[in-house]
């Protein structure tokens, strides 16, 4: 064992400490020499509780009396709806600075940071009724489209596939002020809760309803038309990724036109694939070509030998 000499004493110190010494040393020149560790850009990286704090809080007021234990009247209503936004707002506002500031930090002087975190949560604000509109088309879609709804406040309330459209209506909003970070922390939270994957950069219509919903991937520039219904285990996909950067804003996901039924399984892929207006796509079909408006794609059912 070593010994360190201090004025009260010699002090053993064992070869598990000198071990974590070392490691340390090790682990703090790393830091000092990778860019993806540098504590001067990750200090401003955003906190991911505080923006599902956001999710769940929008919630609250978005579908009031479903999710908080306030009995709300008209009369209190604009109270209580405008404390939670100010309060919304200035909290994804530290979000979003902290965000743009990672990202432009060398290149945006702070005040030009702050005012650009400004304009997007005032813009993201003004979304807040039509995400609300948008919203309650894609319950009454549910409804419509799934006969084991015993009510539109139990699709609400209970059902994943809604929660996980919920949360992409919430994140694409700034997906298109090209907020960084924080659209894909929200819709990866939403993922991790349901098994739905969709990214914040895909383009989806009116009364749109994903029924059981797990295991559905819906690209970022997958583009989806009105009154579309996906069942479990459905992708909306690239045809190959290999090209990895390159393929940066070009269009590599389908796009499903109005009315498009599409069941269980099902894998579309490719940017020019189109699947036209009122198609119906059957389980387990593997697609990579466009499909004309009102066709039924089915797989051949397996055939029964004695």
């Amino acid at each position: 064992m070593d010994k360190v000499h201090t004025s009260c004493g010699d002090v053993v110190v064992t070869e598990e400490e000198m071990s974590i010494k070392e490691t340390v040393s090790e682990i703090t020149f790393n830091y000092q020499n990778s860019d993806l560790l540098c504590l001067n850009k990750t200090m401003h990286l955003p906190n991911r509780n505080e923006i599902i704090g956001i999710i769940k809080d929008l919630r609250k007021i978005i579908f009031p009396g479903y999710f908080e234990d306030v009995r709300l009247s008209y009369s209190y209503a604009e109270y209580y709806v405008g404390n939670i936004l100010v309060e919304i707002q200035e909290r994804l506002k530290q979000q979003v600075l902290q965000a743009v500031r990672y990202v432009y930090q060398e290149n945006m002087p702070e005040p030009a940071v702050l005012e650009k975190a400004n304009e997007i949560c005032r813009n993201w604000i003004k979304k807040i009724p039509y995400i609300q509109e948008m919203l309650l088309k894609d319950v009454q879609a549910g409804f419509d489209g799934d006969p084991a709804a015993k009510s539109k406040e139990e699709i609400i309330f209970c059902y994943p596939g809604f929660f996980a459209i919920y949360v992409y209506r919430l994140a694409h909003e700034l997906y298109v002020q090209n907020v960084p970070f924080i659209p894909r922390i929200m819709t990866e939270y939403a993922h991790g809760k349901t098994g739905i994957d969709i990214n914040s950069g895909a383009e989806i219509g009116e009364y749109f309803f994903i029924d059981h919903g797990t295991g559905v991937v819906i690209g970022e520039t997958t583009v989806i038309g009105n009154n579309v219904k996906l069942y479990q285990g459905v992708t909306l996909g690239a045809l190959s990724t290999r090209s990895g950067q390159q393929l940066r804003e070009v269009k590599r996901h389908p796009t499903i036109e109005d009315n498009v039924t599409i069941y269980s399984g099902a894998t579309i892929l490719g940017g020019e694939t189109v699947i036209g207006e009122s198609a119906v796509i059957g389980g387990n079909a593997f697609i990579t070509q466009s499909i004309p408006a009102n066709t039924k794609v089915s797989v051949k059912n397996p055939e029964l030998k004695m």
